[in-house]
């Protein structure tokens, strides 16, 4: 009866510390952060702002995981139908990323053209940090632009604006923006900025190696937690059933 007991014991033990190893949090230090937004804008004509518009539809790994809108506009500017964002973190492996995508965008800037859709994209593995842009149905009067275009490829309207595609800005610390589209001023008719579609990820922070090192250390930790109670429960019992 003693032995039938102490391996139930020993069992529930064992159950146990593998419900609490399971959910130790696996990396030492918390992985990289995601954002991502379809739209903002601040442009100023004759010295006055005239359109100043906050990040629409953000998401991001710290708050919300995802956003959507039906229709999408900056006054003036540009406009869109359909659009979302998501951010998302794996915190088993360390790994995050963001994703914009904008349907049916029309710049109404000097009537440059329309886009049918802007998808931004950034993964953080790793391998290190990595982003794209892809366009589709791509109307616009002013150049040729690639359904891939490769990394800050730019484009010139004379006297209005430079248009960036696939902007990529790499911060010291590794971090990544990709915007679709940046719109920058001519200065010659105002100043101001305007992005459609951006994906933001940091660099993504290695799990804790269970195996060995510090997370080795740390499962035999836990282990012992709940075994040490175990045992000395089954000697008290063991003492009890002798006398």
């Amino acid at each position: 009866m003693y032995k039938r007991w102490l391996r139930r014991a020993c069992a529930t033990g064992v159950t146990a510390a593998a419900v609490l190893l399971a959910g130790a949090t696996p990396a030492v230090a918390a992985p990289g952060d995601a954002s991502a937004f379809v739209a903002s804008a601040r442009v100023a004509l004759l010295g006055q702002v005239t359109t100043a518009v906050s990040p629409l539809a953000p998401s991001s790994t710290s708050g919300a995981a995802s956003a959507q809108l039906a229709n999408t506009a900056v006054p003036g500017v540009a406009t869109a139908g359909l659009v979302t964002t998501s951010a998302n973190r794996d915190d088993d492996t360390g790994v995050v990323s963001a994703r914009s995508s904008l349907t049916d965008v029309a710049v109404l800037l000097s009537n440059m053209g329309t886009i049918g859709a802007i998808t931004v994209s950034c993964e953080a593995t790793q391998g290190g940090v990595t982003g794209k842009t892809s366009l589709a149905d791509v109307a616009l009067k002013t150049a040729t632009v690639p359904l891939e275009p490769r990394a800050n490829t730019t484009i010139g309207v004379p006297n209005v604006a430079s248009l960036v595609f696939n902007e990529h800005v790499r911060a010291a610390d590794g971090t990544l923006t990709v915007n679709g589209i940046h719109l920058r001023l001519n200065a010659l008719v105002g100043e101001g900025d305007l992005v459609l579609g951006s994906a933001t990820c940091g660099v993504a922070a290695p799990p804790m190696p269970m195996a060995s090192g510090s997370g080795l250390w740390a499962g035999v930790g836990l282990l012992a937690l709940v075994a040490l109670p175990v045992g000395v429960t089954a000697i008290r019992r063991r003492r009890v059933d002798t006398a």
